[in-house]
């Protein structure tokens, strides 16, 4: 007989055979998906508002919020790095990095490249006899090209291709769990118009949505698929340019998964040997592409629950010449869809090309944050000839 001594909080989910992860843990009634990282933010610049990202001007991580938003960078080149402790308050070696490049080819297009790693932590394996036996190491992995064209001077569209690999076997037990290995999609726009005077301040309105991870559905194990977390953002934001040197950005979104929500079940003839039958809701067995239209109308307790799906998050972001940034925000998930609820605080420095980021959570709901007390960094690199967007 094997045992483990050293594990991941994941690999305990892993071990013990629940294969579906929950990107809403402890609701009711959770929406399932798989790769959990295609959902993690790594992101400071973003984490520091409140998880806001797709409505924000254009940055070193705009593949992840939205592509769309490159064609509008103001560097010919953006080069950047990030990294997360995960769960740092529980176990050592959790972790989310990345690295991006941006390249703005001309006055209308650009293209870009990002890639994101997972690791899920050390597990260490022993026999019976307290012998080592094998390490495993369980980790996911993105990789995602995109390309961005400004459609007129002040909107854009981007589209992304995402590879997506997810490793949560533990091979020395023989277990038959599968390394899955998938693709998504994005579709997404940006919005940014021209410099307005609005009397004692000018002004700027950005707009954004990103439709991401549209692909099908994979497979741990053979014959029970499970869906990817595509999801759709919403967001909004506007900019008080007070004058050359101080300027206050604030943005708002929305988020919602597209992906269907469990029915409730239950036993109608009160025969145990029979299976349940569905009493609320819609069966969630379905193609990827119907579960994405199925995902607005399939809440088992109807619009209320399907309002309750969507998550809200508010970011504000203060900049000083250009060179110096403080940020704050709030970002909120209804008590039964997953209560995840933070407040954020943030800051940047640029000095010349380099840029540095850095963010921090405070969880204000009742149940524990991966990422509370958590330092997010990220490292950016402007590069190149400068773009004048107008």
């Amino acid at each position: 007989m094997k045992r483990i001594r050293k594990f991941s909080l994941l690999a305990i989910l892993i071990v013990g055979g629940v294969l579906k992860i929950n990107a809403q843990a402890t609701s009711p009634n959770p929406i399932s998906t798989v790769a959990p990282l295609l959902l993690i933010n790594s992101d400071a610049r973003s984490a520091g508002m409140g998880d806001v990202g797709v409505a924000t001007s254009a940055d070193a991580s705009s593949i992840y919020h939205n592509a769309a938003k490159m064609a509008f960078s103001t560097s010919e080149y953006k080069v950047g790095i990030n990294y997360t402790p995960w769960l740092q308050n529980l176990v050592d070696g959790l972790f989310v990095g990345g690295g991006s490049v941006i390249n703005r080819i001309d006055d209308r297009s650009a293209w870009g490249a990002n890639l994101r790693y997972f690791s899920l932590g050390t597990i260490e394996l022993y026999d019976e006899i307290a012998v080592p036996i094998g390490i495993e190491n369980p980790s996911e992995l993105t990789a995602a090209v995109s390309y961005a064209l400004k459609l007129n001077d002040y909107f854009s569209m981007g589209v992304a291709l995402r590879y997506i690999r997810s490793d949560l076997s533990i091979n020395s037990q023989n277990t038959d769990i599968s390394p899955i290995n998938g693709f998504g999609v994005d579709v997404n726009g940006f919005y940014q118009s021209q410099e307005r005077n609005y009397g004692s301040f000018n002004g700027r309105i950005r707009a954004g949505f990103n439709i991401s991870n549209l692909g099908p559905k994979v497979s741990y194990t053979s014959g029970e698929e499970n869906f990817i977390p595509t999801r759709m953002r919403l967001g909004a934001g506007f900019d008080f340019i007070m004058d050359d040197y101080n300027m206050i950005g604030v943005t708002f979104e929305t988020s919602k998964l597209l992906v269907p929500t469990p029915p409730i079940y239950g036993d109608h003839d009160d025969d145990p040997s029979t299976p349940d039958e569905i009493v609320k809701g819609k069966d969630d067995n379905v193609g990827w592409v119907e579960g994405i239209f199925q995902s607005f109308s399939d809440a088992p307790y109807g619009f209320q629950e399907e309002l309750q799906e969507f998550t809200i998050g508010i970011g504000a972001e203060y900049l000083y010449n250009n060179s110096f940034a403080l940020r704050t925000g709030y970002f909120h998930e209804n008590e039964f869809k997953g209560n995840r609820q933070y407040a954020t605080i943030g800051a940047g420095l640029q000095a010349n090309s380099f840029n540095i980021d850095l963010s921090y959570l405070i969880n204000t709901a009742s149940v524990n944050n991966p990422l509370e007390s958590t330092l997010r960094f990220s490292l950016s690199f402007d590069l190149g000839d400068i773009y004048e967007n107008f």
